[in-house]
């Protein structure tokens, strides 16, 4: 059993920790909750870009529809393209640091563009609080102090003697608003505590170089950094939309069948072409890069070499999204990341009400003091 010595010491820490990071913890839980069904959403909700009628014509191709918007939007700046080779009819996106634009994939026509949607604002404030690098340092820390507070809070759910265990599975209903909440807080964080667990560890793995390290350490297997490429220097100048396009054409030629491909152009960086296979559970995914100047290859990642740590990255964002297990997982990803949004609510009103109850003691025991004075 866990002694009152190490139950005190852990309800400081879980106290303590959960007041300083209280709001932070819910907005990332929330967002999070909320970014789970992106996919659902976004398709539900955006048909009429995301998809044009069906006909029998080949892709139109990536040259045109980069010259066509070049054309339009002359002072835009690229930041991602992303094809859609499953679903013949799906538009083409590409994006700029403010909007996305959407190109009719048989004839390279804009159907219509939009600013940042509130789903990118969800998944901005979950990855960096809308303040930058400075949120995404602070949204780190507040991870790892999450993860601190479930290790606490499984240590304070922990019952001092076994006949009280069913007490601490069940929620009772019927009790005073006090007890509910206790509960729900007590409960439900127990529960929900042994999925979060996963859902941080992930979280963790994308935000910290020590966590992808700890997890090569324990696979005995390094994250490749991919193979290199020499290549001779290209002496035919070429614009940008026939780099791009002569880039697509050549990876998929040599690498058919992929369901999605995407570009990532970020300044200053390589060029990140993705193309993602169809998979059941490990991310079956291509990357390669190239120098964003001359679109000569760089290096190269193929899922078919990964070892032991490359298919625990791959398979990560999946993970921590609960869309390794399908829809089962999603579910269940959303109820947790809802349950953990709830607990600092229902953690402050704990301590609120103790708070209370320990300011209207005091005044009796003032009252005591003096009266025993007066006695003696």
């Amino acid at each position: 059993m866990i002694s009152k010595q190490i139950k005190n010491t852990a309800r400081q820490i879980h106290l303590w920790l959960g007041l300083a990071t209280g709001i932070i913890v819910f907005i990332i839980s929330i967002t999070g909750c909320i970014y789970v069904f992106e996919e659902e959403i976004r398709s539900f909700s955006k048909e009429e870009k995301l998809y044009v009628p069906i006909q029998e014509k080949p892709f139109v191709g990536l040259e045109k529809i980069v010259s066509n918007f070049q054309k339009q939007f002359p002072k835009d700046k690229i930041t991602s393209i992303k094809i859609n080779q499953k679903i013949p009819n799906a538009a083409v996106e590409l994006s700029t640091k403010k909007k996305t634009y959407f190109f009719n994939p048989y004839d390279a026509a804009l159907i219509g563009n939009e600013k940042q949607d509130w789903l990118t604002v969800v998944r901005k404030l979950h990855t960096e609080l809308l303040l930058g690098e400075a949120g995404s340092f602070i949204q780190r820390w507040a991870v790892v102090i999450f993860a601190l507070m479930l290790i606490t809070g499984l240590i304070l759910w922990f019952p001092l003697q076994i006949r009280s265990l069913k007490q601490s599975l069940t929620i009772k209903w019927k009790g005073t608003f006090k007890r509910v909440n206790y509960d729900l807080h007590n409960v439900l964080g127990f529960y929900a505590s042994f999925f979060l667990i996963v859902i941080v560890f992930t979280g963790l793995f994308f935000a910290f170089k020590e966590v992808k390290n700890a997890a090569a350490f324990v696979t005995g297997t390094k994250i490749n950094e991919g193979r290199e490429v020499i290549n001779e220097p290209i002496l035919e100048k070429e614009s940008l939309a026939a780099r791009y396009d002569r880039i697509y054409k050549t990876e998929n030629k040599n690498y058919p069948g992929a369901n999605t491909v995407t570009f990532s152009i970020k300044k200053g960086k390589e060029l990140r072409l993705r193309m993602l296979y169809p998979y059941k559970w490990s991310r079956k995914q291509n990357t390669f890069y190239f120098d964003p100047k001359t679109g000569q290859m760089l290096r190269y990642k193929l899922y078919e070499d990964f070892n032991t740590a490359d298919t625990i990255e791959a398979s990560n964002y999946d993970i921590h999204t609960g869309r390794f297990f399908g829809l089962f997982g999603k579910i269940i990803a959303f109820l947790a990341s809802l349950i953990a949004a709830s607990l600092p609510i229902t953690g402050f009103i704990i301590w609120l009400k103790k708070k209370k109850k320990t300011k209207k003691k005091s005044p009796a025991k003032t009252v005591n003091k003096k009266l025993n004075k007066a006695i003696v």
